[in-house]
């Protein structure tokens, strides 16, 4: 490979087609995509760019003759090792912001969905700073700094310990300062190759899916990232007041209580006004507001901190950091509570049809749920290793001294339950399902392998087992809402902790479960929560250095930081918002040097074609054909992003290319699926006109017998790339075709390469 980019130059050859491949999720490399040995880059930079074979190859030119082109992206979304092993901790936000993405194409409850999208990740930023509070203030400021057991042999505290109490708050109060500030930081620094390209400066197509690398997010992301920090200074000014008021509040106490209190309000409103804080453009009294309350907030911790110093009113110790423990249930209870109300809102549709499916939008649901659920497991689990430091003698929960709020071994217990519950019924769905996915495969095979001779039974065997694996995969939205319902039990659960009940006594005492079978469970718990951050921390410095690991670690960060940022500002930042308008130029620029294209997208790269169709000028999509393969359009996209990835959307994709779009599909693909019509053999059509010819389906394997030039049969290609197959290549040609009989409707020899 070469290590500049090359610029195309000469003349376009007539007829010529250049096929531009976009690959899926964490492609190993250009080479791969475009299976070829040797390639250079002929535009963009190190973190994406397009790249051709390089001259000399004995092969340079694709099916058709055509000029061979792979865009590649997939370093977009990982940038540098810093950002990368920030997934640990980006998480929960990314997730969360992937949910305001999966609302339903409602009007009547658009808005709705937004604002408690909006305001769960602004109590998770809360949580983020409570964890923080938890360990600097609470267990060490508050209880180890008062035990003398604790403070020995540790002079890193100790020469803080005999401090006054105020003094001791108000300096590790800079420790969950800090952490907001570094939040803060890298918040606002994406990093250059996301910058490189700007949106155009006009809409192309109405459709919503449209937006994605048009629309610029860093106004609302400005506004939202004021407002977080905001709350995050008021959470720690207000977590230091409650201390204080713990031991009689002083009309100061009083006022900065209610400054505060009116910070956090204002913010939960903000959040609320969709049309006030969506606004595409800058808006320079709207963004002062913004920042201005941010200001306040700052200001108010400094001067919260600063009485916490200076007050002359004695401290009482003993126990856990006053008003700490009770927050975090009131926090977690408010999870409960605004989980239930999106699942009302998502639920709740006045114009519902009765072929509408029913789980259609609950996406948002679940992967909200994740994001509280993961936000709440890995705070409990951080404090209690803490705490289990700190503490020289005690190993179970109660009895943990400095001891961390029950609230978070609720917490704990909780995540242990959903993950078991959900589990337990997904083997029960796997094995309930199990008949009819073996009914289905078996009339797959029956119809793609007639007669097949007596020692090909084995290999029918493992073709059934990959359809029916692959057809498990319908389950998993189902499964998802089950797992949301169950943490957001669990969130609810937490309430019981304002009755002083610790989760062995009083399930012991309520449900009969012993208490000691309640403990192990929550070290269970424990443990996997430790177990899956550990793995997300290795899965990160791996996806980073080595790009083979990174195609099995690295999928749901490519897939979640698809989408903009609108839900949480310290979420990834979106890599369409630069991969699709460079696709967007790049093929202009093709065609307007007089070049036809046909754009070939694999799984996620199909999203990603799409939606660069949708932002191409019309005398552009005039020269452009549309190859998808593996894609998962249709089967997961439409039923998560409904509101994006919609029947309207398809067609106008296909009205735009002039219905000059195939699709590529198998029985045995987990993730890919058709987009209009099935096309089994001996099931009739279930669309008609143009749609009806996009999608074909590929046979797989190709055979289940041994070829005489082989010793084993062909291989179950699944998901798998299909560059080579022979299905590919027939639909490239006949795209090619197409598009060269558009172009010039004489003969069509088969073009040479254009010339770099």
């Amino acid at each position: 490979m070469s290590d500049g980019p090359a610029e195309l130059s000469g003349p376009a050859t007539p007829n010529h087609v250049v096929e531009l491949r976009v690959h899926g999720i964490a492609a190993a490399g250009p080479g791969e995509v475009l299976d070829r040995p040797h390639v250079q880059q002929v535009a963009g930079d190190r973190s994406a760019g397009f790249y051709r074979p390089r001259p000399d190859c004995s092969e340079v030119s694709g099916p058709g003759g055509v000029t061979l082109e792979a865009y590649r992206w997939s370093d977009l979304p990982y940038g540098t090792a810093v950002r990368t092993l920030s997934l640990l901790f980006l998480l929960p936000f990314m997730l969360l912001n992937v949910a305001i993405w999966m609302r339903p194409g409602n009007p009547a409850s658009d808005a709705v969905v937004r604002s408690l999208c909006r305001v769960l990740g602004l109590t998770l930023t809360a949580l983020y700073v409570l964890v923080a509070v938890g360990v600097a203030l609470d267990l060490v400021a508050w209880q180890c700094m008062s035990s003398s057991t604790c403070l020995s042999g540790r002079s890193w505290l100790s020469w803080l310990g005999e401090r006054p109490t105020g003094l001791r708050l108000a300096v590790l109060a800079l420790v969950p300062a800090a952490a907001i500030g570094l939040i803060w930081w890298a918040s606002t620094r994406p990093g250059r190759s996301f910058t490189a390209f700007r949106p155009p400066e006009r809409l192309v197509s109405g459709h919503p899916l449209s937006t994605v690398g048009q629309w610029d997010a860093e106004p609302l992301v400005g506004r939202l990232r004021s407002i977080h920090v905001a709350a995050a200074f008021a959470t720690l000014g207000g977590s230091l007041l409650a201390a204080r008021a713990a031991q009689g509040a002083s009309a100061i106490t009083a006022v900065l209580a209610v400054a505060t209190g009116a910070v956090l309000a204002t913010c939960v409103a903000l959040l609320c006004t969709p049309p006030l804080i969506d606004r595409a453009a800058k808006n320079r009294r709207l963004d002062g507001a913004a920042r201005l309350l941010r200001t306040i907030a700052v200001g108010l911790t400094i001067a919260v901190c600063a009485h916490v110093l200076a007050s002359p009113a004695r401290w009482r110790e003993g126990g856990g950091l006053p008003g700490y423990g009770s927050t975090l249930t009131w926090l977690f209870v408010a999870h409960a509570g605004l989980l239930a109300a999106l699942a009302a809102a998502l639920l709740w549709r006045r114009d519902r049809q009765p072929n509408h499916p029913p789980l259609l939008g609950l996406g948002a649901l679940a992967t909200g749920t994740a994001a509280a659920g993961l936000a709440v497991a890995f705070s409990a689990e951080l404090v209690h290793r803490v705490a289990d430091y700190l503490d020289r003698t005690a190993s179970t929960g109660p009895a943990l001294v400095p001891h961390p709020p029950r609230a978070y071994t609720w917490a704990i217990f909780g995540f242990f339950r959903a993950a078991l519950i959900t589990l337990v019924v997904a083997g029960l769905v796997s094995l309930i399902s199990r008949r009819g996915r073996s009914r289905a495969a078996a009339a797959i095979v029956a119809r793609d392998f007639p007669d097949p001779p007596a020692e090909a039974a084995p290999r029918l065997r493992q073709v059934r087992e990959a359809i029916v694996r692959a057809r498990f995969t319908d389950f998993l939205i189902p499964l998802a809402v089950v797992y949301a319902s169950l943490v957001g039990l669990g969130a609810a659960n937490t309430a019981l902790d304002l009755l002083g009940l610790y989760p062995g006594d009083a399930i012991e005492r309520y449900a009969r479960v012993p208490a000691d079978l309640v403990n192990f469970g929550i070290g269970v718990g424990g443990y996997l929560i430790a177990a899956t951050m550990l793995s997300l921390v290795i899965g990160g410095i791996f996806a980073y250095r080595t790009a083979g690991f990174r195609r099995h670690v690295g999928v749901l960060w490519d897939l979640a930081t698809f989408w903009p940022r609108a839900a949480h500002p310290f979420a990834p930042v979106c890599y369409a918002e630069r991969s699709v308008p460079e696709l967007v130029r790049r093929i202009t620029y093709l065609v307007e040097s007089g070049n036809a294209v046909l754009l070939a997208g694999y799984s996620h790269g199909s999203v990603l074609v799409t939606a660069t169709v949708l932002q191409l000028p019309p005398h552009v999509c005039g020269r452009v054909a549309l190859l998808t393969y593996g894609s998962p359009l249709r089967r997961l996209y439409a039923r998560l992003y409904p509101a994006y990835i919609d029947d309207d959307m398809l067609h106008e994709v296909g009205g735009r290319v002039g219905w000059r779009w195939l699709n590529l599909w198998r029985d045995t693909d987990a993730i890919g699926g058709w987009i209009f019509s099935a096309h089994r053999p001996d099931e009739p059509l279930t669309v008609t006109g143009p749609a009806a010819a996009v999608d074909r389906r590929s046979r797989d394997p190709s055979d289940v017998v041994v070829p005489r030039s082989d010793s084993v049969p062909p291989p179950i290609k699944g998901h798998g790339p299909r560059e080579s197959d022979e299905p590919y290549i027939e639909a490239a040609r006949d795209l090619v075709e197409r598009l060269r009989r558009l172009m010039d409707p004489g003969p069509h020899p088969a073009d040479p390469p254009a010339r770099q």
